[in-house]
Protein backbone atom coordinates (compact mmCIF):
# COMPACT_ATOMS: atom_id res chain seq x y z
CA UNK A 1 0.00 0.00 0.00
CA UNK A 2 2.68 2.13 0.65
CA UNK A 3 4.45 1.24 -2.69
CA UNK A 4 1.07 2.17 -4.11
CA UNK A 5 0.49 6.16 -2.55
CA UNK A 6 4.40 6.45 -3.19
CA UNK A 7 4.00 5.79 -6.69
CA UNK A 8 0.53 7.99 -6.74
CA UNK A 9 2.48 11.27 -5.72
CA UNK A 10 5.51 10.93 -8.14
CA UNK A 11 2.66 10.61 -11.02
CA UNK A 12 0.79 13.65 -9.73
CA UNK A 13 4.43 15.86 -8.97
CA UNK A 14 5.11 15.06 -13.07
CA UNK A 15 1.79 16.53 -13.74
CA UNK A 16 3.76 20.02 -12.61
CA UNK A 17 6.05 20.16 -14.85
CA UNK A 18 5.07 23.08 -17.70
CA UNK A 19 5.49 22.57 -21.86
CA UNK A 20 6.52 25.08 -23.73
CA UNK A 21 3.12 26.23 -24.51
CA UNK A 22 1.80 27.11 -21.43
CA UNK A 23 0.06 24.09 -20.49
CA UNK A 24 1.06 21.31 -17.69
CA UNK A 25 2.37 18.42 -18.97
CA UNK A 26 5.05 15.65 -18.13
CA UNK A 27 8.48 16.54 -18.49
CA UNK A 28 10.44 13.78 -20.29
CA UNK A 29 13.98 14.13 -18.04
CA UNK A 30 12.53 14.16 -14.82
CA UNK A 31 8.99 12.94 -14.65
CA UNK A 32 7.72 9.19 -14.53
CA UNK A 33 8.05 6.97 -17.54
CA UNK A 34 6.22 3.79 -18.25
CA UNK A 35 8.72 1.19 -19.24
CA UNK A 36 8.05 -0.39 -22.52
CA UNK A 37 8.90 -3.76 -20.94
CA UNK A 38 6.34 -6.12 -19.43
CA UNK A 39 8.84 -6.76 -16.49
CA UNK A 40 9.27 -3.75 -15.51
CA UNK A 41 5.68 -2.31 -16.53
CA UNK A 42 4.92 -1.06 -12.56
CA UNK A 43 8.83 0.50 -11.90
CA UNK A 44 8.91 4.65 -12.61
CA UNK A 45 11.35 7.43 -11.93
CA UNK A 46 9.65 10.31 -10.50
CA UNK A 47 10.74 13.77 -9.50
CA UNK A 48 10.66 15.62 -5.95
CA UNK A 49 8.59 18.86 -5.33
CA UNK A 50 11.61 21.02 -5.58
CA UNK A 51 12.68 19.04 -9.09
CA UNK A 52 9.58 20.04 -10.04
CA UNK A 53 9.02 23.93 -9.04
CA UNK A 54 12.56 24.69 -10.34
CA UNK A 55 11.63 23.71 -14.26
CA UNK A 56 8.22 25.91 -13.55
CA UNK A 57 11.32 28.66 -12.45
CA UNK A 58 13.25 27.70 -15.65
CA UNK A 59 10.03 28.46 -17.99
CA UNK A 60 9.32 31.59 -16.46
CA UNK A 61 12.06 32.82 -17.07
CA UNK A 62 12.14 31.72 -20.33
CA UNK A 63 8.68 33.03 -21.17
CA UNK A 64 10.17 36.80 -19.76
CA UNK A 65 13.08 36.82 -21.65
CA UNK A 66 10.96 36.16 -24.82
CA UNK A 67 12.51 32.64 -25.17
CA UNK A 68 9.09 30.97 -25.61
CA UNK A 69 7.92 33.26 -28.46
CA UNK A 70 8.84 36.22 -30.29
CA UNK A 71 6.51 37.31 -32.72
CA UNK A 72 8.17 38.32 -35.88
CA UNK A 73 8.89 42.21 -36.99
CA UNK A 74 6.68 41.90 -40.05
CA UNK A 75 3.42 40.43 -37.89
CA UNK A 76 4.17 43.19 -35.29
CA UNK A 77 3.86 45.96 -38.59
CA UNK A 78 0.24 44.51 -40.05
CA UNK A 79 -0.93 44.78 -36.02
CA UNK A 80 -0.48 48.03 -35.83
CA UNK A 81 -1.74 49.05 -39.20
CA UNK A 82 -5.01 46.72 -38.34
CA UNK A 83 -4.96 48.37 -35.06
CA UNK A 84 -5.07 52.15 -36.33
CA UNK A 85 -7.30 51.57 -39.47
CA UNK A 86 -10.58 53.78 -38.60
CA UNK A 87 -13.34 51.71 -40.60
CA UNK A 88 -15.43 54.94 -40.86
CA UNK A 89 -12.44 56.35 -42.94
CA UNK A 90 -12.03 56.79 -47.09
CA UNK A 91 -8.32 56.92 -46.87
CA UNK A 92 -6.67 53.67 -48.68
CA UNK A 93 -4.27 54.06 -45.51
CA UNK A 94 -7.25 52.90 -42.91
CA UNK A 95 -8.04 49.92 -45.07
CA UNK A 96 -7.44 46.82 -42.64
CA UNK A 97 -7.11 44.52 -46.26
CA UNK A 98 -4.88 46.67 -47.97
CA UNK A 99 -1.85 44.45 -48.37
CA UNK A 100 1.34 44.83 -51.22
CA UNK A 101 -1.14 46.88 -53.16
CA UNK A 102 0.66 49.90 -54.65
CA UNK A 103 -1.46 52.93 -55.64
CA UNK A 104 -0.78 52.43 -59.48
CA UNK A 105 -2.50 49.24 -59.54
CA UNK A 106 -5.36 50.53 -57.84
CA UNK A 107 -5.87 53.01 -59.81
CA UNK A 108 -5.11 50.80 -62.88
CA UNK A 109 -7.93 48.74 -61.65
CA UNK A 110 -10.48 51.76 -61.57
CA UNK A 111 -9.23 52.94 -65.51
CA UNK A 112 -10.30 49.23 -66.34
CA UNK A 113 -13.91 49.96 -64.45
CA UNK A 114 -14.62 53.12 -66.10
CA UNK A 115 -14.25 51.50 -69.01
CA UNK A 116 -16.23 48.62 -69.06
CA UNK A 117 -18.96 50.95 -67.65
CA UNK A 118 -18.00 53.15 -71.01
CA UNK A 119 -18.35 50.02 -73.29
CA UNK A 120 -21.77 49.35 -71.24
CA UNK A 121 -23.52 52.37 -72.00
CA UNK A 122 -22.31 52.17 -75.81
CA UNK A 123 -24.07 48.83 -76.42
CA UNK A 124 -26.67 50.17 -74.29
CA UNK A 125 -27.01 53.03 -76.95
CA UNK A 126 -26.59 50.55 -79.82
CA UNK A 127 -29.24 48.53 -78.55
CA UNK A 128 -32.04 51.10 -78.29
CA UNK A 129 -31.02 52.26 -81.84
CA UNK A 130 -32.09 48.41 -83.39
CA UNK A 131 -35.12 48.31 -81.51
CA UNK A 132 -36.34 51.65 -82.73
CA UNK A 133 -39.12 50.70 -85.17
CA UNK A 134 -37.81 51.79 -88.69
CA UNK A 135 -35.31 49.50 -87.91
CA UNK A 136 -36.51 46.48 -86.02
CA UNK A 137 -33.30 43.92 -86.04
CA UNK A 138 -34.41 42.92 -82.79
CA UNK A 139 -31.55 40.07 -83.05
CA UNK A 140 -29.33 43.08 -82.97
CA UNK A 141 -31.02 44.96 -80.35
CA UNK A 142 -31.08 42.03 -77.76
CA UNK A 143 -27.20 41.30 -78.61
CA UNK A 144 -26.11 44.61 -77.67
CA UNK A 145 -28.61 44.63 -74.66
CA UNK A 146 -27.30 41.56 -72.85
CA UNK A 147 -23.77 43.19 -74.30
CA UNK A 148 -24.40 45.86 -71.84
CA UNK A 149 -25.03 43.22 -69.08
CA UNK A 150 -22.20 41.42 -69.69
CA UNK A 151 -19.93 44.46 -69.55
CA UNK A 152 -21.73 45.95 -66.17
CA UNK A 153 -20.87 42.57 -65.12
CA UNK A 154 -17.36 42.94 -65.40
CA UNK A 155 -16.92 46.24 -64.15
CA UNK A 156 -18.87 44.76 -60.78
CA UNK A 157 -16.43 41.91 -60.84
CA UNK A 158 -13.69 44.42 -60.67
CA UNK A 159 -15.18 46.41 -58.11
CA UNK A 160 -15.33 43.28 -55.97
CA UNK A 161 -11.41 42.77 -56.51
CA UNK A 162 -10.43 46.51 -55.45
CA UNK A 163 -12.59 45.92 -52.47
CA UNK A 164 -10.93 42.76 -51.69
CA UNK A 165 -7.74 44.02 -52.12
CA UNK A 166 -8.23 47.15 -49.72
CA UNK A 167 -9.15 49.86 -52.60
CA UNK A 168 -11.34 52.66 -53.25
CA UNK A 169 -13.59 52.69 -56.15
CA UNK A 170 -13.57 55.68 -58.06
CA UNK A 171 -16.19 56.35 -60.78
CA UNK A 172 -15.83 58.66 -63.70
CA UNK A 173 -18.42 60.59 -65.55
CA UNK A 174 -19.17 58.42 -69.03
CA UNK A 175 -19.32 60.08 -72.45
CA UNK A 176 -22.88 59.98 -74.37
CA UNK A 177 -22.59 57.90 -76.80
CA UNK A 178 -24.15 58.99 -80.67
CA UNK A 179 -27.60 58.02 -80.99
CA UNK A 180 -27.63 56.98 -84.52
CA UNK A 181 -25.52 54.28 -86.22
CA UNK A 182 -26.52 54.73 -89.83
CA UNK A 183 -23.46 54.14 -92.65
CA UNK A 184 -24.10 55.32 -96.27
CA UNK A 185 -21.54 52.92 -97.57
CA UNK A 186 -21.92 49.64 -94.72
CA UNK A 187 -25.20 50.06 -93.40
CA UNK A 188 -26.25 49.86 -89.81
CA UNK A 189 -25.43 46.19 -89.09
CA UNK A 190 -22.18 46.45 -90.27
CA UNK A 191 -21.08 50.07 -89.13
CA UNK A 192 -22.23 48.96 -85.01
CA UNK A 193 -20.19 45.41 -85.55
CA UNK A 194 -16.85 47.10 -86.19
CA UNK A 195 -17.66 49.92 -83.41
CA UNK A 196 -17.87 47.21 -81.46
CA UNK A 197 -14.76 45.34 -82.54
CA UNK A 198 -12.77 48.73 -82.16
CA UNK A 199 -14.00 48.58 -77.99
CA UNK A 200 -13.32 44.85 -77.57
CA UNK A 201 -9.85 45.55 -79.11
CA UNK A 202 -9.62 48.82 -76.60
CA UNK A 203 -10.35 46.41 -73.76
CA UNK A 204 -7.98 43.71 -74.72
CA UNK A 205 -5.34 46.29 -74.65
CA UNK A 206 -6.38 48.15 -71.26
CA UNK A 207 -6.59 44.87 -69.26
CA UNK A 208 -3.02 43.89 -71.14
CA UNK A 209 -1.49 47.22 -69.38
CA UNK A 210 -3.46 46.24 -66.09
CA UNK A 211 -1.37 42.84 -66.18
CA UNK A 212 1.56 44.91 -66.80
CA UNK A 213 1.09 47.21 -64.16
CA UNK A 214 0.82 43.96 -61.70
CA UNK A 215 3.54 42.16 -62.70
CA UNK A 216 5.64 45.27 -62.30
CA UNK A 217 4.74 45.51 -58.65
CA UNK A 218 5.77 41.72 -58.41
CA UNK A 219 2.05 41.08 -57.50
CA UNK A 220 0.89 37.31 -58.52
CA UNK A 221 -2.43 37.40 -57.30
CA UNK A 222 -3.40 40.30 -59.41
CA UNK A 223 -1.57 39.05 -62.56
CA UNK A 224 -3.70 35.67 -62.07
CA UNK A 225 -6.90 37.58 -62.11
CA UNK A 226 -6.44 39.97 -65.01
CA UNK A 227 -4.90 36.79 -66.95
CA UNK A 228 -8.29 35.11 -66.43
CA UNK A 229 -10.10 38.25 -67.80
CA UNK A 230 -7.80 38.22 -70.54
CA UNK A 231 -8.77 34.73 -72.16
CA UNK A 232 -11.99 35.62 -72.19
CA UNK A 233 -11.36 39.16 -73.79
CA UNK A 234 -9.22 37.40 -76.41
CA UNK A 235 -12.32 35.08 -76.90
CA UNK A 236 -14.72 37.73 -77.25
CA UNK A 237 -12.22 39.87 -79.78
CA UNK A 238 -11.95 36.66 -82.30
CA UNK A 239 -15.75 36.16 -82.09
CA UNK A 240 -16.34 39.55 -83.30
CA UNK A 241 -14.02 39.91 -85.74
CA UNK A 242 -16.16 36.52 -86.94
CA UNK A 243 -19.15 38.86 -87.24
CA UNK A 244 -17.74 41.67 -88.73
CA UNK A 245 -16.61 39.14 -91.63
CA UNK A 246 -19.77 37.56 -92.15
CA UNK A 247 -21.12 41.07 -92.58
CA UNK A 248 -19.07 42.30 -95.16
CA UNK A 249 -20.28 39.41 -97.40
CA UNK A 250 -23.60 39.28 -96.71
CA UNK A 251 -23.95 43.26 -98.13
CA UNK A 252 -26.64 45.32 -96.85
CA UNK A 253 -29.71 43.48 -97.77
CA UNK A 254 -31.27 40.16 -97.29
CA UNK A 255 -28.01 38.70 -95.19
CA UNK A 256 -28.58 41.41 -92.84
CA UNK A 257 -32.31 39.91 -91.70
CA UNK A 258 -30.89 36.63 -91.93
CA UNK A 259 -27.65 37.25 -89.73
CA UNK A 260 -30.25 39.22 -87.39
CA UNK A 261 -31.94 35.67 -86.19
CA UNK A 262 -28.04 34.02 -85.49
CA UNK A 263 -27.53 36.60 -83.15
CA UNK A 264 -30.78 36.67 -81.57
CA UNK A 265 -29.96 33.00 -80.53
CA UNK A 266 -26.50 34.10 -79.79
CA UNK A 267 -28.30 36.67 -76.99
CA UNK A 268 -30.03 33.98 -75.29
CA UNK A 269 -27.03 32.19 -75.16
CA UNK A 270 -25.28 35.15 -73.35
CA UNK A 271 -27.95 35.52 -71.00
CA UNK A 272 -27.79 32.45 -69.54
CA UNK A 273 -24.36 32.31 -68.63
CA UNK A 274 -24.50 36.05 -66.95
CA UNK A 275 -23.23 35.69 -63.36
CA UNK A 276 -26.25 36.75 -61.06
CA UNK A 277 -26.22 40.12 -60.04
CA UNK A 278 -26.19 39.12 -56.15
Amino acid sequence: MQALRASMACSAMASLAPCRHGRMMASASRVAIPSASPAVGKRSLCVTRAQAQDVKEQYETAEHKGIVFKPMKAGKEQLEQVASAHLTSSSTDDSLARLNFAAEQEVGINEQINHEYAMSYQYHAMSNFFNRDNVGLQGFAAFYRVSSLEERAHAQQLMDYQATRGGRVKLAALAAPPPDYNHEQKGDALYSMEIALALEKLNFQMLYSLHETADKAGDAQMTDFVEEMLAEQADAVKEISDFVAKLRRVGKGLGVYEFDQLLATKAQEMYASLPSPV
